[in-house]
């Protein structure tokens, strides 16, 4: 008899904001970032010195609940993911939780891309979509054991999902995607001719 099984499974999740009765304004969400990120010189002047493509308030604003009510609500929310996804994980937390260690926006313009990178010292990572551009490129994740298919082939174009060496997930606004921060990932380009892809990304840490 053969026996096949899949082991070590990578989880990525997936739903919306709203699932668990968000009360957050899409519309004030997004506006909000579009205002942050005008009024953060800061952030603006990290970009420029990164060559950072579009905006990301990751390097100079780390109290956006505090400022923005709007933040404050999108974390609650938030919270509630991802106690679900660790509740899915099989996470054993002890007496320790998972909380929020940092959250920021991106703005990514036309031709704008963020390459393959993990976030370290965090156990979830995510983020949740804003405005998603018709031609914007779906975020891409990497097999974690690439590094070490030293002699394997690669894979047949249609492999089931699990089995492929990169999966590429094509969100929505109002999407929330969650994994496990040593998960490595990459937006490619965006390819929308003239408008933003807007999101908010997050690191949970346990303590």
């Amino acid at each position: 008899m053969t026996n096949i099984r899949s082991l070590f499974a990578t989880r990525l999740y997936q739903a919306d904001l709203s699932a668990f009765g968000a009360a957050v304004d899409p519309a004030e969400l997004e506006n909000s970032c579009l205002v942050i990120a005008d009024d953060d010189e800061a952030g603006q002047e990290w970009c420029e010195a990164k060559a950072f493509p579009g905006y990301t308030s990751y390097a100079s604003l780390t109290d956006l609940p505090w400022r923005f009510p709007i933040f404050a609500d999108l974390v609650k929310a938030l919270d509630a993911h991802v106690a679900a996804f660790a509740k899915d994980a099989a996470f054993d937390l002890g007496e320790k939780r998972l909380i929020l260690e940092d959250i920021w926006i991106n703005i990514l313009p036309p031709g704008g891309i963020h390459t393959g990178h993990i976030h370290p010292h965090s156990v979830v990572s995510g983020t949740t979509y804003v405005a998603v551009p018709e031609g914007a490129a779906a975020i891409k994740f990497e097999d974690p054991r690439l590094a070490m298919m030293m002699a394997a082939p690669p894979r047949i174009t249609d492999a089931p999902e699990e089995m492929r060496q990169f999966v590429y997930v094509a969100p929505k606004p109002g999407d929330v995607l969650l994994w496990e921060s040593w998960l490595r990932h990459e937006v490619p380009m965006n390819m929308s001719e003239e408008d933003e892809r807007i999101s908010v990304s997050f690191n949970y840490k346990w303590e």
